[in-house]
């Protein structure tokens, strides 16, 4: 006999988050909205985005093609969430957080510079 219990997947989206990952998840928002602004300005005063990626996107959708790729990154970590045990749920939310946010420090610099 095995000793082994299966552990169900819980599939509601935020209901059972805890604080620290409510927080980050609020974060990512923030990170979100900072990224694409700076992003947007950026671009308007004749910057190029760094990301092949993003760039590419950019220059075939426009915005849109930036908030698909956001959307798409928010949606992959919301999918793979509930197969994270609970206690280590918080680092989903802040994989997101930390590189958008860090992007929204290099534009903020990269616009001081420019400005």
């Amino acid at each position: 006999m095995s000793t082994r219990t299966r552990q169900a997947v819980d599939w509601t989206p935020l209901t059972d988050a805890s604080e620290t990952e409510r927080l980050l998840w609020v974060l990512v928002a923030v990170a979100l909205m900072g990224d694409v602004a700076t992003t947007l300005v950026g671009l308007e005063l004749g910057l190029a985005e760094s990301n092949p990626i993003a760039r590419s996107a950019i220059d075939g959708w426009g915005v849109l093609g930036m908030l698909t790729l956001k959307a798409g990154a928010i949606g992959v970590a919301i999918a793979c969430r509930p197969f994270v045990d609970a206690a280590y749920r918080p680092i989903v939310p802040a994989a997101l957080a930390i590189p958008w946010g860090a992007a929204v420090v290099v534009n903020l610099y990269t616009l001081s510079v420019v400005v």
